[in-house]
């Protein structure tokens, strides 16, 4: 009998696919609700009304910050409940870093961006009313100044890599792939993936259906490489690039 680090990673006992879902988005929802509601203790502390409350969510990057970190720390820990005494790590896709890993990264951002711009150009654009130019609500409206930007870069580049990777692409991917075909696995964890994105519209646009077919591509693209490298550090390097070109051009070019 295997060790249980020696196990193949698809052979490793999880759950049935409507629990493995339904765990990613418990975990999803407790930690955005939970988080949400404990950004408003500091208002609470200090006394403020319900407008001046509503300002600071809106306009502080600070608080911003506190609310990505407590929802991403809020859903590993959801998930660690649910793994820490039945999945391994290597069954999630981390395993020691290597070089081809770095290969996996390059070759996914040019497949993601060539990808895109093909689904955009050639689909969506001629044969649908889907508006690309539509904004997304990213809630940091007041970036100024070096501080605010490491803050922002971090919550928006560091953080969400990291936790969605090891939630999509490691435990959900990894569950479903237990009990289902690649591909299959792959369109499933690629909808619930892009499912929440639809509505991050800003000023109530409705659903942004341009980020929620972006981020569909892209998880195609990550649960691909998540199947090739039996590793997330591919993954999670792909994404950390994609949010880096959407940060430097909403922070960096577009306040110049």
């Amino acid at each position: 009998m295997l060790r249980s680090a020696e196990k193949p990673q698809w052979k490793t006992r999880w759950w049935s696919s409507l629990a493995t879902v339904a765990i990613v988005v418990l975990s999803y929802f407790i930690a955005q609700f939970v988080g949400a509601q404990l950004v408003y203790v500091y208002p609470y502390i200090h006394g403020w009304g319900a407008a001046q409350t509503s300002s600071w969510l809106k306009s502080s990057v600070a608080a911003q910050f506190f609310y990505v970190l407590i929802a991403e720390t809020l859903t590993l820990l959801t998930l660690w409940l649910f793994v820490r005494r039945r999945i391994t790590l290597k069954s999630l896709g981390l395993i020691r870093v290597r070089w081809r890993d770095v290969g996996y990264a390059v070759v996914g951002v040019l497949a993601y961006v060539a990808l895109f711009l093909l689904v955009i150009n050639l689909i969506i654009q001629p044969l649908t009313s889907v508006n690309v130019s539509q904004e997304q609500d990213l809630g940091f409206n007041n970036v100024a100044g070096a501080s605010s930007l490491l803050i922002t870069f971090v919550s928006l580049v560091a953080l969400p890599p990291i936790v969605e990777e090891i939630t999509f692409r490691g435990f959900l991917y990894s569950g479903l792939r237990h009990r289902m075909a690649p591909i299959w696995a792959t369109l499933l964890t690629s909808l619930l993936f892009a499912t929440p994105h639809l509505l991050e519209s800003s000023n109530g646009q409705g659903l942004l259906w341009v980020a929620g077919i972006d981020t569909f591509i892209l998880s195609l693209v990550l649960c691909y490489l998540r199947e090739k490298s039996k590793s997330l550090w591919a993954s999670i390097g792909v994404h950390m690039v994609k949010n880096s070109i959407a940060f430097v051009s909403l922070f960096i070019v577009h306040l110049r």
